[in-house]
């Protein structure tokens, strides 16, 4: 009899494990669909893949699967409320307070930067560097907030106080945003501004920099004011307290064909996440849940409007600023802070990715969403093409049956 329960109990658990989740109070409905959930459970099975949570979303209709583990020691089943870090995602909440002060006529994308940061009034391009010897001229272009926010700035990924292994340096540690734009000032840039494309976090600072200067605000105070309050994503901090750390999506390191290793921390960002060496990163460093991500992703598949109902941007302004690229024609789609299409058209996905494997992308004329969220570095990722057949199967189930409820028990 004891024997037959500990099945019983060991039975319900697994199930709880790859039976997918609830995403919460939503406005959508649950498509029962699984097909997520199948692709990837072989892989959690295998140990490959530790943990995952994926959404699809199309007009309403939503498919939410939790599959694997938050935390494989502790076997504890990965939830849409445990805290990860998003990595670059963070970008796309820069762009927003951009797009915002853009809309409210406080700034232009093509102003100088230096009109509200003056250290950005000379800049020096590096020409070469030929043993140990570097050849500085003066950029003959101006740096625009256009330019740092699209990554055609000419900044490098990160500046020296925020690189290297030493504990402060990384995505939110290191300085604070006005220090990182001064350092980045006095720094050679890698080439002349708006004619190539570097990805870089600097110059998301930089932009962040300018909204401090614009609102009077320190960034995270104005985001936390008028994106995160408003939506309602009280998950979503610079500095998770202890409480939600303790339902952190742990990290991993993909091993080929064998399964996923634990990692302690990545060297870009290190623990303890929100002591005092922490600070704000536009260009990387904030943490959310799904469940709140998919608050600000749906928001802006909404064209400005939370499902809550509250609106953050005009609709235009979504289109124009955040859904179609802002760099010059050839350099590839990017806009403020979010990978987005040269032009917009049906079939066009705009969103942002993170280090660590998060990713959500939607689609604001179809009304389609497509979030991703592990904790996981390095390669291989073979679940990646049988996720992918598990988003074609969601999004034509949606399309084929549209019509079925509106004929059920309905008679000649």
């Amino acid at each position: 009899m004891r024997n037959q329960l500990v099945k019983c109990v060991m039975l319900i658990a697994a199930m709880a494990v790859f039976s997918g989740c609830q995403s919460g109070k939503s406005a959508s409905g649950e498509s029962n669909t699984t097909f997520a959930k199948d692709a990837l459970t072989p892989y959690v099975q295998s140990g490959q893949l530790p943990g995952a949570i994926n959404v699809f979303y199309k007009n309403g209709i939503q498919e939410t699967a939790c599959v694997g583990y938050a935390d494989v020691a502790a076997k504890r089943p990965i939830t849409m409320d445990d805290v990860y870090m998003q990595c670059s995602q963070t970008k796309g909440f820069c762009g927003v307070t951009i797009a915002m002060l853009v809309e409210e006529g406080k700034i232009s994308l093509d102003d100088p930067v230096s009109k509200y940061l003056p250290e950005f009034k000379q800049l020096w391009v590096l020409a070469s560097n030929k043993n140990g010897v570097k050849t500085l001229v003066k950029a003959k272009n101006t740096l625009t907030i256009r330019m740092v926010m699209n990554h055609t700035g000419g900044f490098p990924f990160e500046i020296c106080a925020k690189q290297g292994n030493i504990k402060g340096g990384g995505w939110s540690g290191g300085a604070p945003l006005r220090q990182t734009a001064a350092i980045a000032a006095a720094s050679p840039l890698l080439f002349e501004p708006g004619t190539r494309v570097q990805y870089s976090n600097t110059g998301i600072d930089i932009g962040a920099a300018v909204v401090e200067v614009v609102t009077g605000k320190p960034w995270n105070q104005f985001l936390q004011e008028r994106v995160l309050d408003p939506l309602g994503m009280t998950s979503t901090s610079f500095w998770p307290t202890d409480k939600q750390l303790e339902t952190q999506v742990e990290m991993y390191d993909c091993v080929k064909d064998a399964p996923a290793r634990y990692r302690r921390q990545n060297n870009m960002q290190q623990r303890p996440y929100n002591d005092s060496h922490v600070f704000p990163s536009a260009g990387a460093g904030l943490w959310t849940t799904a469940n709140d991500q998919l608050k600000f992703y749906k928001m802006l598949m909404n064209l400005g409007v939370g499902e809550n109902g509250v609106r953050i941007l005009k609709e235009q302004t979504v289109k124009d600023l955040l859904a179609k690229s802002t760099r010059p024609k050839g350099m590839g789609g990017y806009s403020l802070g979010l990978s987005a299409p040269e032009t917009d058209t049906e079939n066009s996905w705009f969103g942002h990715g993170g280090a660590w494997g998060t990713n959500c992308m939607v689609n604001w004329h179809r009304k389609e969403l497509k979030l991703w969220a592990v904790q996981l570095c390095g390669q291989p990722r073979p679940w990646d093409k049988a996720r992918a057949a598990a988003e074609q199967k969601f999004f034509r189930y949606v399309i084929d049956n549209s019509g079925a409820n509106a004929y059920t028990g309905r008679v000649k």
